[in-house]
C-alpha cells in the first residue's frame, strides 16, 4: 500500500488481533503499527545476516509522513553500507543507561555495597578498620559519583595522609605512620574497586599501581631472656588486667586482640585449653592453644580463692571477658599501661606483639620443629601452605602442648637466674 496521512488514520485492527503492521510501497522499509487500542507508530524494518530488525521512528500524531519516509531513507542507507542502526540504537541506550548508573553510585554508595556484600565474609576486624579508612580519608568525595574519583584525586588524598602530623611538629615516627596509614588505606580502595570492576559496577581502578611507599619494614625485635624476665617482674607492678595480659601474651604467643578479648566459654573446664574460634583469628581458622601450667595459675588467680567447683564456675561465667576493663568492657588504656610498664621493666624499644616473636625464637633454641611452633601460632603460611597445607592435617596438639610447656619452664629458668636447658641433643 502506498501510504497517505488519510490511509493511516482509516487504518484498523481485526478483531482478534493486538496489532497490524502496514508497509508503504513508495519507501522501502518504512511501515506504520497500528494497535488495538488506536495507536499509531512509525518503524522502519530491515533483514541483515539473517535476521529481522526494526528502528522506531516516531509516533503518527508527532512526525509527519514525509518526515517518516526521509527517516526510513537514512536507516536504509546505513543498511546498505553494512551498519545496523537498531543495534547501534541499542548499544547507545545501554551506554547511556550504564552511565546514569553510575553518575547515581556515589562513593558512599560503593562502600556500602561492598561492605554488605563482600565484607560480611571477612573477619569483623578487617571490615570495621577497612571501611572506617575510606570513609574517612574520603570523606569529601563520599556524596559524589564513584566515576568521579580518579587517580590524582586518590593521589592527593593518600599525600595528605602521609604528610600528617602530631601537634605542630613532624618527627620520624609521626611520619612511619603517616605511611602506613596511606598504605593501609590504598590497599582498602585497591580492593574495593576490584571487587566493583568484577561486577562490572565501574569500568577502572583509580587504586592501581600507586606510588605509595611501605608503612614501615619488617620488624626483628626480639626480647632477651634477661628483658623478658624483666617484663614478666614488671607485670605485677602495672595496673590489672594488663599485667596478667602481658604474661598470658608471653607465655602463649596468640596475638594481643586474641588474648584481650578472651571469654571464659573459650577456656575448656579445667582450664587445660583455650580455643579461639575463628571469627576472633587473623586467618579465619578456629584455634586450640594448650595452655600450660603456668598459665593455667594465672586463669585460676582470677576466680575465687574459695573454688569448689572448677569446671561449673567456668561454664557460668560464659561468654563473659576473661580479662575485662572497667565496665566489663575490653581492656582500654594500652598506651599509658605500655608506658608504666617500660618504667618499672627498664626494657624500652619493643611493642607487645614483639612477645609473639620472642615466644617463635624461644621455640627454635629449644629444638621444636618448624611446624610445631607454626601450629602454635596459628600460621597457615610456610611449612603449612600450599600442598602441604591440603594433604597435612595433623593438628600437632601434643607436641603444641610440649612445646608451651617447655617455653613456661624456659621462661620461669629466667625469672630464676638458672641456666635455660634445650632439649636439643648434639649427635656425633
Amino acid at each position: 500500500m502506498r501510504l497517505t496521512e488519510r490511509k493511516i488514520e482509516r487504518l484498523q485492527v481485526e478483531a482478534d488481533q493486538r496489532d497490524r503492521l502496514v508497509f508503504d510501497d513508495e519507501q522501502r522499509g518504512l511501515a506504520v503499527r497500528v494497535t488495538a487500542s488506536g495507536g499509531r507508530t512509525y518503524l522502519c524494518q530491515y533483514t541483515l545476516h539473517g535476521k529481522k530488525w526494526r528502528v522506531p521512528l516516531g509516533a503518527f500524531s508527532a512526525l509527519s509522513l514525509a518526515k517518516a519516509r526521509e527517516a526510513a531513507a537514512v536507516v536504509m542507507g546505513a543498511v546498505a553500507q553494512g551498519k545496523n542502526p537498531a543495534s547501534e540504537r541499542k548499544e547507545a541506550a545501554a551506554a547511556t543507561r550504564a552511565r546514569l548508573a553510575r553518575d547515581r553510585l556515589t562513593l558512599a554508595a560503593l562502600i556500602d555495597d561492598w561492605e554488605r556484600l563482600h565484607l560480611a565474609q571477612r573477619r569483623e576486624r578487617y571490615a570495621s578498620e577497612a571501611v572506617r579508612a575510606l570513609r574517612s580519608a574520603f570523606k569529601r568525595q563520599l556524596d559524589k559519583p564513584v566515576e568521579n574519583l580518579d587517580r590524582p584525586t586518590v593521589v592527593r588524598v593518600l599525600d595528605g595522609l602521609m604528610q600528617r602530623q602530631e601537634g605542630e611538629h613532624e618527627d620520624a615516627r609521626s611520619r612511619i605512620r603517616g605511611v602506613a596509614m596511606a598504605a593501609r588505606t590504598a590497599a582498602y580502595g585497591r580492593a574495593a574497586f576490584s571487587w566493583a570492576l568484577k561486577r562490572g559496577t565501574v569500568e577502572r581502578n583509580p587504586f592501581g599501581d600507586l606510588p605509595v611507599e611501605r608503612g614501615t619494614a619488617a620488624r626483628d625485635r626480639k626480647l632477651t631472656d634477661d628483658e623478658l624476665a624483666a617484663v614478666w617482674r614488671a607485670a605485677d607492678e602495672v595496673s590489672q588486667p594488663y599485667g596478667t595480659i602481658v604474661r598470658l601474651l608471653i607465655l602463649t604467643g596468640q596475638r594481643v586482640s586474641e588474648v584481650a578479648n578472651m571469654t571464659w566459654s573459650e577456656l575448656a573446664d579445667d582450664l587445660g585449653t583455650w580455643t579461639i574460634p575463628g571469627a576472633r583469628t587473623k586467618n579465619g581458622a578456629p584455634h586450640i592453644v594448650p595452655l600450660s601450667s603456668q598459665a593455667r595459675d594465672l586463669l585460676r588467680a582470677l576466680l575465687p580463692n574459695d573454688l569448689a567447683d572448677l569446671a561449673r564456675t567456668v561454664r557460668d561465667r560464659g561468654d563473659a571477658l576473661v580479662l575485662p576493663g572497667v565496665r566489663e568492657t575490653p581492656f582500654s588504656g594500652w598506651s599509658k599501661a605500655k608506658i608504666a610498664l617500660d618504667e618499672a621493666s627498664g626494657v624500652t624499644n619493643w611493642r607487645l606483639h614483639d612477645l609473639r616473636r620472642t615466644l617463635a625464637t624461644g621455640l627454635q633454641r629449644l629444638g621444636v620443629r618448624l611446624e610445631v611452633t607454626e601450629a602454635v601460632l596459628n600460621h597457615i603460611s610456610g611449612s603449612r601452605a600450599g600442598i602441604v597445607g591440603v594433604y597435612q592435617r595433623h593438628d600437632w596438639a601434643e607436641e603444641k602442648r610440649a612445646a608451651l610447656e617447655n617455653w613456661a619452664n624456659h621462661v620461669i629458668s629466667c625469672l630464676e637466674g638458672r641456666t635455660p636447658q634445650s632439649n636439643v641433643v648434639a649427635l656425633r
